[in-house]
């Protein structure tokens, strides 16, 4: 199923930019064309031409999608929506919303044609931290984090969640995380979810979890166009929480 996590904040569902989709060869066939080839869907369901169509447009909340519970047929349908979107994970970008009309949070999109996206609950108490040899690179349209292991490129759209990543330069468990930062109950630790199901998360083990991730009254220094980090320069996360320390690009 199309994951909904409910609360403040919204998953939502596109087409990687490059991904067109055209009628194929034979009548009842989708073609999903993108940097990796073509993708063939055959006979597909009225809600699963519908969804694909949609997400070629940009990012779409699939649960408008959804039918009704005594609509037994269309129960059905969505479980084939769900076996497709999990089949194109690789040209499917996944998006972190929040019902708040100030835009998304943080984008994944695909880098690597076996891309999987698997959302999971990082356990609360469990210390996690960037992967070794995250890198972070602020551009015109963002901040932009990829780790070398990593089938994902994050795109980061707002502050919260550049936040979130500053804390990640030390090992730190989910919960002090969210302690630590004043955002909406379940925003922090969706935020975290979506790091790790794109592979930039690692397990700390028995690192020592140091005390400037406790708890504190703000949520840090604004990581906005005044951090001193120029526009595409390159920073290897694990320096500092603002993440000021740039490396020539």
């Amino acid at each position: 199923m199309p994951d909904e996590a409910g609360g403040p904040t919204v998953d939502l569902w596109s087409l990687a930019e490059d991904v067109v989709v055209e009628p194929g060869d034979r009548e009842d066939e989708l073609v999903l064309t993108g940097r990796w080839g073509a993708e063939r869907v055959t006979a597909p369901q009225p809600v699963v031409e519908e969804a694909l169509r949609r997400m070629e447009l940009g990012p779409v909340l699939l649960a408008n999608l959804e039918p009704r519970t005594d609509d037994t047929t269309g129960r059905d349908d969505w479980y084939c929506l769900s076996f497709h979107l999990e089949r194109l994970s690789h040209l499917i970008v996944r998006t972190l919303g929040v019902d708040d009309l100030a835009g998304p949070l943080l984008s994944a999109m695909p880098v690597s044609p076996v891309a999987r996206f698997a959302l999971a609950r990082l356990p609360g108490r469990r210390p996690v931290r960037l992967p070794s040899g995250a890198s972070l690179t602020v551009g015109r349209d963002g901040v932009s984090v990829q780790s070398p292991g990593s089938s994902y490129r994050v795109l980061v759209h707002r502050p919260e969640a550049v936040w979130v990543l500053g804390r990640l330069a030390w090992p730190v468990t989910p919960d002090q995380v969210s302690a630590a930062l004043s955002l909406p109950a379940g925003v922090t630790e969706r935020i975290m979810d979506y790091l790790a199901a794109a592979g930039l998360t690692a397990e700390a083990g028995d690192e020592h979890v140091p005390s400037c991730v406790l708890p504190r009254s703000d949520p840090g220094p604004d990581p906005g166009p005044h951090t001193g980090v120029a526009p595409d320069s390159v920073c290897v996360l694990g320096c500092d929480p603002g993440c000021g320390v740039a490396a020539p690009s």
